[in-house]
């Protein structure tokens, strides 16, 4: 999740638990941990695809998380031991901070590697968008509340309500994602799609309308939308996984990793003398936030690995975010994926 995400969300942790020993000063205590495990942004990577499958890592792993925690309350404890609460307290204020930081990130599709070092695939449970207005405003409204009034026992109740409201909302966005899922592939197989693989992904800033992405035996996948309130057959595209393509990259370390990064939901391109990779699971048709070239095409026509570039990707702007948003109430007109998906190939 954004930055002021997971700020209000430590802040409000640590006002409810510890406000009415510490104050105001709660907040900000609350509002800096929760910010410690994205400090990997600081390292440096020789390439995207590295920058990509590292950050989320060691710094959101419960494991490091929980002993950072252990080593705060012992230290708070040994430097400050008039301070008028339990360790157990303090260490429960601590944990829940820091530990609710990549939690709320595996909520979102990234891919959030909760129990590094283990070689698991990274968590990526798709039930909210990075930057969702419903889960942050009632969280910062109680913070800014707390902030003016103080840490008084109204402006604690309301933090933690807040904190209960936003829990209960990424409750919500799981069920709505496996309804999604759910509708998509009942329709499909009505056509006859044999679907192999399927999830849904949370599109900008609600929990409402969801892109389904669906894969078939053929090598091909489905670019699929569905709102909570359609009543007709979701909408869909077939496009190309370009399979083929992947042998080129058989063996290369930074391929693997993406693959395993991404649960292998990649597509791929010739668009000139470059292989792009494209993760499917961010974006959507035409618009995919992670593009990278990893190969050039060889005078001989062949194909030779490359250290990986960023590719240029078409994000998309207020008019697509329009239709996506109307899309919400009404299936008709629906959204122009044919259309989009030409900006694939560019």
């Amino acid at each position: 999740m954004d930055s002021v995400t997971q700020a209000v969300l430590g802040a409000g942790i640590q006002g409810a638990l510890l406000g009415r020993f510490q104050g105001r000063r709660a907040l900000v205590y609350g509002a800096v941990l929760a910010t410690v495990p994205d400090l990997d942004v600081l390292m440096r990577y020789p390439d995207p695809v590295s920058l990509m499958t590292y950050h989320r890592g060691f710094s959101h792993s419960i494991f490091v998380l929980t002993g950072l925690a252990l080593l705060l309350a012992w230290l708070i404890r040994k430097y400050w031991p008039q301070a008028p609460y339990s360790g157990r307290r303090l260490f429960l204020t601590l944990w829940l901070v820091l530990v609710t930081h990549p939690v709320l990130d595996a909520f979102t599709v990234y891919g959030t590697q909760l129990f590094w070092p283990l070689p698991s695939i990274p968590e990526s449970w798709s039930a909210i968008f990075i930057i969702d207005p419903v889960y942050t405003v009632p969280l910062l409204l109680a913070v800014l509340f707390a902030i003016a009034v103080g840490m008084t026992d109204r402006a604690r109740r309301l933090l933690a309500g807040a904190l209960i409201f936003s829990t209960a909302y990424l409750g919500f966005g799981l069920t709505s994602r496996m309804l999604a899922e759910e509708r998509v592939r009942e329709a499909m197989e009505r056509e006859g799609i044999p679907v192999t693989e399927l999830r849904a992904v949370s599109m900008p800033f609600n929990t409402l309308v969801w892109r389904v992405i669906a894969k078939t035996k053929d090598g091909n996948y489905y670019e699929s939308v569905s709102s909570l309130f359609d009543r007709e057959r979701p909408e869909w595209l077939r496009q190309p996984l370009n399979l083929d393509l992947a042998r080129a990259l058989d063996d290369v370390p930074l391929h693997e990793r993406l693959r395993w990064f991404t649960d292998d939901w990649l597509r791929y391109d010739a668009i000139g003398d470059a292989l792009v990779v494209s993760d499917l699971r961010m974006g959507m048709a035409g618009h995919y936030t992670f593009r990278f070239k990893m190969a050039e095409r060889t005078p001989e026509g062949g194909w030779k690995p490359v250290t990986p570039s960023s590719w240029p990707s078409e994000r998309g702007g207020w008019a697509e975010l329009k239709l996506v948003l109307a899309r919400i109430l009404d299936a008709q007109p629906p959204l122009p994926l044919a259309q989009w998906s030409t900006l694939t190939h560019q």
